[in-house]
């Protein structure tokens, strides 16, 4: 209630000032033609009554009298109309000029807060509330949770929101620190194009590291196309036969973990054993890998999530006698398989038209960011450790070796959150005119990390909080909020690294101790309660710390994978760390 009455006043507030506002801008409207009409009837009777010269010397004195630059008189006894007319003009410019501005700061401002409105009644959960946990017993309260889910309606709210770089990029000041990332980009390519033309004479323009990284790109597209239409065929046939038989079945939950099974089959051999069995037979390249790796993990969870609200939905109403009009339509499915969010839902915000050109300036921003993670690589990594393997092992150099990383890894995670976050995902809500765009937040206001772990990636976010919270809560009660929380950093931590050991070849754990070390850690010391620009500086440092520790590491373990290759390797082999023991002699 609080918040609506301050939506209310904001309201009455900024429509109060539009009405001064116009009514200013009445007044002086008609105070000038007042003036002009005064003074054009003064001039008139005195060149009835006085000479020329008289009227000459009368108009000279009104003129300097009025003082007030809106009125002119001429030598013949006349208004300078024209005069009057543009400073009227100029006045009524100003006028609309501000009301134009204060109607957008009022939209801008009112939008923002009704967006938090929302997002802030939508995440309260009603079994936190001491009012109603006073009124309604606990045991019954537990044994109604836990009889049925919570049906797609209390989850998560789609409305119709842009993209918050979107509206920050309309202000001249953060649309320049965007203008300094491009020069940035500018000088990496100059400066590689003159090592270049030092180093062989000439000027090349050689992408070969792209080349390489996305190498056999036909066996990627056929993996991509085995895996979508395996998504899109088997969980909604499966879930179809389930739906029709289980009204009328008399052993349900037997029907159930039967398809149940099924599903978890097809999850576990179709979609997880299939795709690394051809990323590693083929030994396909890392960015390649990363394609395939990636839409695997994503057709995963839209699979889980489609099961898991039209599960919620026949159950929930299996007083009905049929089936059929709880199953969900076939394009709803397909629809959902390529819009950007992870939670299903039937429909979801559309927006009235497309705008192809502003799809392209996406793609092209994409495009963009594959070339300047080349220069980094190229300018900034490769030259660090290409031959890192011949020195000897000391802290020193490991020191060095990390703090030498935190640019480049800082870059590489400004280019993976602008590409993928804002402009690949931009790209397809705009061609599937899917209205809400709320892909992440302002997580570089963050000043805990429980809120950077909510705001650096709103999709994923959205399912663990859904789907691995709150089902575990679910399935143990509210009284296991931790072991909850403990339970979506390890998923989390776990799939992270997972992606990392397939694209990568090779099992480093960096990742995953870091996730589940610091990152717990930090999660509960950096908590919401800390508040100030102190702790927003403490977010960034050890957000810097740990690229640069996730590049140096794994950069070195990459080279020492390729200067010293085993032959017959060993499982422990395989585990230990092939850059503690590599050292190359010169």
């Amino acid at each position: 209630m609080r918040e609506q009455e301050r939506a209310g006043s904001h309201v009455v507030f900024w429509q109060e000032r539009g009405e001064l506002l116009q009514h200013l801008y009445r007044v002086s409207e008609g105070r000038g033609s007042r003036r002009l009409m005064a003074s054009g009837t003064g001039m008139s009777l005195r060149g009835r009554r006085v000479s020329a010269k008289s009227l000459d010397e009368d108009e000279a004195k009104s003129s300097e009298g009025s003082g007030d630059g809106y009125v002119r008189s001429v030598s013949n006894g006349r208004i300078d109309a024209e005069h009057v007319i543009s400073k009227k003009l100029q006045l009524k410019q100003k006028a609309e000029q501000m009301k134009t501005d204060l109607l957008k700061q009022f939209d801008f401002q009112f939008n923002h807060f009704v967006d938090n409105l929302i997002d802030e009644s939508t995440t309260l959960d009603s079994s936190d509330s001491p009012f109603l946990s006073s009124s309604v017993n606990k045991e019954q309260s537990t044994v109604a949770h836990r009889q049925t889910r919570a049906p797609p309606e209390k989850g998560k709210h789609f409305i119709s929101r842009r993209s918050l770089l979107d509206e920050l990029f309309q202000v001249n000041h953060i649309r320049t620190i965007y203008h300094m990332f491009i020069a940035l980009l500018i000088l990496f390519i100059v400066s590689t194009l003159v090592m270049d033309f030092i180093d062989e004479g000439r000027l090349v323009l050689d992408f070969d590291l792209l080349v390489y990284a996305f190498g056999r790109f036909p066996i990627v597209i056929s993996t991509w196309l085995c895996m979508f239409l395996s998504t899109l065929l088997i969980p909604y046939g499966l879930f179809l036969q389930w739906a029709f038989g289980y009204q009328t079945s008399k052993r349900k939950v037997l029907q159930t973990m039967f398809y149940g099974a099924l599903f978890l089959l097809f999850q576990i051999v179709g979609l997880w054993a299939a795709p690394v069995y051809t990323v590693i037979h083929f030994r396909l390249p890392p960015a390649s890998r990363f394609i395939v790796i990636l839409e695997q993990v994503r057709l995963m969870m839209k699979a889980h999530s489609f099961i898991r609200e039209n599960f919620s939905r026949v159950v929930s109403n299996k007083e009905k006698n049929s089936g059929i009009q709880q199953t969900p339509q076939f394009s709803h499915y397909l629809y959902f398989l390529f819009a950007p969010t992870l939670i299903y839902r039937d429909s979801y915000p559309r927006n009235p038209t497309i705008r192809w050109s502003y799809v392209a300036t996406k793609f092209a921003q994409v495009l963009g960011c594959l070339f300047y993670a080349y220069y980094i690589f190229v300018r900034l990594c490769i030259p660090l450790f290409r031959n890192i393997s011949r020195e000897p092992f000391s802290l020193k150099v490991l020191v060095l070796c990390i703090f030498n990383s935190i640019l480049p890894g800082v870059l590489v995670l400004f280019l993976a959150f602008f590409a993928f976050l804002h402009c690949w995902l931009n790209a397809f809500a705009e061609m599937l005119q899917f209205a809400d765009r709320m892909f992440y937040k302002d997580w570089w206001n963050s000043t805990s990390f429980a809120n950077y772990y909510r705001t650096w990636n709103v999709v994923v976010h959205d399912w663990l909080y859904y789907y691995a919270y709150k089902d575990f809560l679910w399935l143990f009660t509210h009284r296991f909020r931790a072991a909850a929380m403990l339970s979506v950093f390890t998923v989390s931590a776990v799939v992270h690294e997972y992606v990392l050991a397939i694209c990568f070849g090779f099992f480093y754990p960096v990742l995953f101790c870091l996730f589940m070390c610091f990152g717990m850690a930090f999660n509960f010391v950096l908590h919401d309660r800390r508040k100030g620009p102190v702790w927003n500086v403490v977010m960034w440092t050890s957000l810097f710390l740990g690229q640069g520790m996730l590049v140096c590491l794994y950069s070195q373990e990459w080279y020492a994978q390729q200067n010293c290759p085993l032959t017959n390797p060993s499982f422990l082999d395989l585990l230990k760390p092939r850059s503690w023991t590599c050292r190359l002699h010169s």
